[in-house]
C-alpha cells in the first residue's frame, strides 16, 4: 500500500481517498480527475489498500480524515463493512466518486451520488451528509443496496479462472470462503426456503421459492428503518416491509450488492437505521 499527502487548499475537512484497484484498471482517467479535484480542494491523503487488513489499518489510523471511496458499489461496501467491524461506521460521513461499469454502480446511482467524477468530487467537498440505513447480516456482512436470493442460488459456487474484477472483491470472497461466479444451470430453478419477516411467515419449505429480493426503500421511504421484501413463488408474489428478515434452507447462496456470498444454511438481515452518513450534493 502506498500513500501521499497534499497540502490543504481550502477544504473544511481533511480527506482519506481510498482508491479501488479495479477503478484504475476500468477508468484511470476518471480516477485521476477525481483525485485531482479532491486534492486541490482539501487536505487529502491517497491510499491504495491491497488487502482487507491494509484497508482496516488505513481506516483505523485515519484520524479526523473523512473516508472517500473512488470506485464501485462493492468498494464502498467493503469500506462500510470495515468501518462497521471497527464500530466506527457512524463516526464520520463517507464520500464516494463512482468509477466502474454501469452495472457496478447501481447502488450509488440509487442513493443520489453524481455519476460524473467532477460533480461527485465537488459533492464530497461541498455537499452535506445524509443519514442512511444499512442492511447488516448476522455473519457480519453489510449491504447498501440490497440482497437477492434466486432459486439457482443454491447451485454450486465455482471460481473464475480469468478476467479482472475488483481485487477487493476477490479478497472479500476469500474471506467468506466464497468464489466470484455461480455455475450456470439449465432450466427453471427453485429453492426450498423458510422466510420470516419480523416473525411473520412469508414462505415455508413445502413450497418452492424462485426469487427473494430484499432492498432498502427509496424516495420518501428512504431512511425509514425498514426493508422491502419480495418473495416470488410459482404462481404467487408476496410483498412485505419489516425491520428483520430471516431465511433458512438446506444451503443457499445469495448476492449482496451484486457480489456472490455463500452457500449458507441460515441468514438474518436487520436494518440499522441511520447507521452511516453519505456526502451528497446540497439540496
Amino acid at each position: 500500500m502506498s500513500s501521499l499527502s497534499t497540502p490543504a487548499s481550502g477544504g473544511p475537512e481533511p480527506l482519506l481517498l481510498l482508491l479501488d484497484p479495479a477503478a484504475r484498471q476500468t477508468d484511470g482517467e476518471s480516477v485521476r480527475i477525481a483525485r485531482d479535484v479532491l486534492c486541490g480542494g482539501a487536505d487529502a491523503k491517497v491510499a491504495y489498500p491491497e488487502s482487507p487488513s491494509e484497508l482496516d489499518r488505513v481506516l483505523s489510523h485515519r484520524g479526523r480524515r473523512r473516508p472517500v471511496v473512488i470506485g464501485s458499489d462493492l468498494a464502498m461496501q467493503r469500506v462500510l463493512q470495515a468501518l462497521h467491524r471497527q464500530r466506527e461506521l457512524g463516526a464520520d460521513p463517507v464520500g464516494m466518486v463512482p468509477v466502474g461499469r454501469s452495472d457496478e454502480l447501481l447502488a450509488a446511482r440509487a442513493l443520489g451520488v453524481p455519476g460524473e467524477p467532477v460533480r461527485a468530487a465537488r459533492a464530497v467537498l461541498a455537499g452535506v451528509p445524509r443519514k442512511l440505513d444499512l442492511l447488516v447480516d448476522d455473519g457480519g456482512g453489510v449491504a447498501l443496496g440490497g440482497v437477492r436470493i434466486s432459486g439457482g442460488g443454491a447451485r454450486r459456487m465455482v471460481s473464475r479462472s480469468s478476467g479482472w474484477r475488483s481485487l477487493w472483491a476477490k479478497l472479500a470472497a476469500a474471506e467468506q470462503g466464497t468464489s466470484l461466479t455461480i455455475e450456470p444451470g439449465k432450466g427453471e430453478h427453485s429453492a426450498r426456503l423458510r422466510i420470516e419477516a419480523d416473525g411473520r411467515l412469508l414462505a415455508d419449505v413445502h413450497r418452492p421459492v424462485k426469487v427473494v429480493e430484499v432492498s432498502l426503500p427509496g424516495g420518501e421511504a428512504l431512511g425509514a428503518g425498514v426493508m422491502e421484501i419480495v418473495v416470488r413463488t410459482p404462481g404467487a408474489l408476496v410483498r412485505a416491509r419489516a425491520a428483520t428478515v430471516s431465511v433458512a434452507g438446506r444451503g443457499f447462496g445469495y448476492e449482496a450488492d451484486g457480489h456472490p456470498v455463500g452457500p449458507v444454511r441460515v441468514r438474518t438481515w436487520t436494518v440499522h437505521p441511520g447507521a452511516w452518513g453519505l456526502l451528497l450534493p446540497a439540496g
